[in-house]
């Protein structure tokens, strides 16, 4: 058979010998035993085997060019385990130019990665001859959330009349514990057990049917031969009894064990459904209509029609529609399902504004910057459904286990059927023994186990403000032992205040107000920094004549008779002043890392008046995150590029264990690689671009939402507040998500290498199986979402415990 030919989209060629480098790159690869470049086009066709594919995409860039791809969220129905998601991964994966395809169980969603220009329509061929339906899932569609609204309606009346029959042939049953014989007559058995088996159990037949088709099997496969067997055996039974006597049949076992199946379907439903309350919750944001100001007069448009720079009016009361910024009007924002921050932001003209967030009671008009998917909640929507669609590496076991499961299920079936044949039991002993490995075997909670805590771990993560990217930071964060911070605007503000200040003649307050009084027309951060102190000790600034900026020293002006001058030690020397008796104290400030001002009187006199020190403010809730960390037993590390003093002093003041300072931004990602390949687990966390390759060679990046667009993108988790408590916090929701992961896997491996034994061995009956079956899926995904009541504490280790 010859190999399929591929048509792959390449950019960057400029001339032939562009093309004959992606040409020549590609024939290097194995497998590929054809190729041709066409320039015009910008394509490339190749003749291939399938497996050659990521091979030759990464070839040709290699060769220093792009080839564009696209990625898609399918919407699939009809998978009932971990088998049918598998199976609709692998299907996708044949189609020539996908990828990679990860398919979400517990979601019933498809992430695929394919080259750009390939039809939908051929992916969804795809998933449809593996026997499955699929429909494109777009950005804040609504259509998928209305279908599973429905489908849990449909299941849960088909559920309520298979209760319904399947009673009347239960209690006979349970009457003959107490010696009560109502056995109901075998005809009325057969009337209520039919439609059971064959309109409301229909849907078995038809996957099972279709699994069969596609050379594979899954869980409806066993359901419909197991029932099947109970039923046709009661048949044959009844067909056989001799005249006057009354037959045991077994319509009751076929009956209630769709019944209870379609139970624990009905029950997983509706767990799924609320394992993605938080994606509904983030999409629930969104108004529909806003009230955009043109040329003075107000008129309601759709928000699709809202474009940047456009001037919105938001009321009181109302969600603002796009990312912007104040222009008029003053009020508060309740962020607090985007950051996780309960108390109301102040906005004022300048302030910016998040879509989604909640005017308080003032009027404010809107400038827009960012709307539709470009909006922080469509990023933020966009990475909560990556993460839930992506699959944590212990998913790889379980898709390997539920690839041999089922024909192993129909191996051991068959045996435990042959062996009690041999053992002299009867065929309706040993059939029945046969079928109740069968049904006790359906794989569903193992496909469920893993999925399941992702979904509801990432969710409520996201609703206190940590953005979990994708499921592998969750599996890597739960072994975190060293946590390294970036010093500015993570541990510390990023703005200076005044530390230390000191009058020559004792007298602060005149000090500052004097100091004050020349900063009052200055932009400097320094100036900001005097002028905030002058406000927390309620002191008022007076006017001051003649102010200018020195350029590399300081500022000077005139109050009254007196010049006056603030500024650095060279503005000192140019005055001709010493330091005098200050020199100790200026070198112990500086030896601290603090920046160091000097309060001058140049006329009518000239002598030194004080001095300031000046240094960043460690952050609130900097010192508590760093003590939890300590808590759980993780090395704190601070990794910075300012001085050894100042980050000392941050360092000595928070506790931290290890201190790298005068570190080049170059060098970052090399102490990170460093403490890596001595053994340690690490995370990172910074805000900057110069954070942004450690970020990326951490075991864990963590990102500050206050930081750059450039470290978010580079990190896998992103915390929305420049809060640093959420890091032992982000810590603590991956430990409690990754112990769901391995408790559901531990009880759904031993669920079944328990139950599938008793079964064989005729402790087990069919109704028992199909009770235990239902209730182990049941129970995984509660487990689950048991997730949804954590909460970000004070001390996040007790969260662990």
């Amino acid at each position: 058979m010859a190999n399929p030919i591929y048509t792959l989209p390449v950019t960057g060629m400029t001339c032939a010998s562009c093309a004959g480098r992606v040409e020549r790159a590609l024939l290097n690869v194995p497998g590929v035993t054809a190729a041709s470049v066409n320039l015009a086009s910008e394509q490339v066709r190749a003749e291939a085997e399938k497996s050659s594919l990521s091979a030759m995409v990464e070839a040709i860039e290699k060769a220093g060019y792009q080839v564009p791809t696209q990625t898609l969220e399918l919407s699939i129905s009809g998978m009932t385990c971990a088998s049918c998601s598998g199976r609709v991964e692998r299907a996708l994966l044949k189609v020539p130019g996908v990828r990679s395809a990860t398919v979400n169980l517990t979601s019933e969603r498809a992430h695929v990665e394919l080259l750009d220009g390939l039809e939908s329509t051929t992916l969804i061929q795809a998933i449809e001859a593996a026997g499955y339906q699929a429909v494109i899932d777009r950005p804040g569609m609504t259509a998928t959330q209305e279908v599973a609204r429905t489908h849990l309606s449909h299941e849960r009346w088909m559920l309520g009349i298979a209760l319904l029959l399947a009673t009347p042939l239960v209690v006979p049953m349970l009457g003959g514990l107490f010696d009560r014989h109502w056995m109901l007559p075998p005809w009325i058995q057969f009337l209520l057990a039919t439609p059971v088996q064959f309109i409301l159990g229909a849907r078995f037949y038809v996957a099972g049917y279709k699994a069969v088709r596609a050379r594979a099997g899954n869980m409806d496969l066993l359901v419909a031969l197991g029932t099947s067997a109970s039923y046709g055996l009661s048949l044959y039974l009844w067909a056989t009894v001799p005249a006057g006597q009354i037959p045991h049949l077994y319509f009751e076992a076929s009956a209630v064990v769709i019944a209870l199946v379609l139970l624990g379907k009905y029950l997983e439903s509706r767990a799924k459904h609320q394992t993605s309350t938080a994606i509904r919750a983030l999409q629930a944001l969104r108004p529909e209509r806003t009230v955009r100001l043109l040329n003075g007069h107000e008129e309601e448009i759709a928000i699709e029609a809202l474009r940047p720079g456009d001037t919105v009016v938001v009321r009181p009361g109302e969600r603002f529609p796009a990312d912007g910024e104040v222009t008029a009007g003053e009020s508060q924002a309740d962020e607090a399902l985007l950051t996780g921050e309960s108390v109301p932001v102040p906005k004022s003209p300048g302030y910016p504004v998040t879509g989604g967030a909640i005017n308080g009671d003032g009027r404010l008009l809107v400038r827009t910057i960012a709307v539709g998917k470009e909006t922080v909640l469509a990023r933020i929507i966009r990475l909560v459904e990556d993460a839930q669609a992506a699959k944590a590496p212990i998913q790889k076991l379980v898709d390997r286990v539920s690839q041999v499961f089922v024909p192993a299920v129909l191996l051991i079936a068959l045996l435990t059927l042959t062996t009690w044949l041999l053992l002299g039991a009867s065929l309706e002993t040993a059939l029945i023994n046969a079928v109740a490995v069968l049904v006790i075997a359906c794989p569903c909670s193992l496909g469920l186990a893993t999925p399941a805590a992702i979904m509801a771990g990432t969710g409520v993560a996201a609703r206190h403000g940590i953005l979990i990217k994708d499921a592998q930071a969750l599996e890597v964060a739960h072994a975190v032992d060293s946590v390294v911070f970036d010093k500015t605007g993570t541990l510390t503000s990023g703005s200076p205040r005044v530390v230390y200040l000191h009058a020559l003649d004792g007298d602060e307050v005149s000090l500052l107000r004097l100091a004050g009084s020349l900063q009052r027309s200055s932009e400097h951060l320094l100036a900001k920094a005097v002028l905030e102190r002058c406000a927390e000790q309620q002191v008022q600034p007076e006017q001051i004549q003649d102010s200018q900026a020195l350029a590399g020293r300081g500022i000077t002006g005139r109050l009254q008779d007196r010049q006056l001058a603030l500024g650095n030690r060279r503005l000192l020397e140019e005055n001709g002043l010493s330091t005098g008796n200050s020199t100790e104290l200026a070198n112990a400030w500086e030896a601290e890392g603090r920046t160091v001002s000097w309060l001058l009187e140049t006329a009518p006199e000239s002598r030194i008046l004080g001095l300031f020190a000046f240094g960043d403010s460690l952050k609130e809730g900097a010192a508590a995150a760093v003590a939890a960390l300590h808590a759980r037993h993780i090395r704190t590390h601070l990794l910075t590029g300012d001085n050894r003093g100042s980050a000392k002093v941050v360092a000595e003041a928070l506790r931290i264990d290890d201190v790298h300072a005068e570190v080049l931004p170059a060098d970052k990602a090399a102490t990170v690689a460093e403490l890596k390949r001595n053994g340690a687990t690490v995370a990172m966390v910074g805000d900057g671009i110069n954070d942004a390759p450690a970020l990326a060679v951490a075991d864990v990046g963590i990102a500050m939402g206050s930081g750059t667009d450039v470290a978010m993108h580079a990190a896998s988790i992103t915390l929305m507040r420049g809060d640093p408590r959420l890091v032992p916090a982000a810590l603590s929701i991956s430990r409690r998500t990754y112990a769901k992961i391995r408790q559901n896997l531990f009880w759904a491996f031993v669920y079944n290498l328990v139950g599938i034994p008793l079964a064989a061995c005729g402790l087990l009956s069919p109704v028992v199986a199909g009770a235990a079956m239902a209730m182990s899926s049941v129970s995984v995904v509660s487990n689950a979402l048991l997730l949804k009541t954590w909460k970000p504490e004070a001390d996040p280790d007790r969260q662990d415990r």
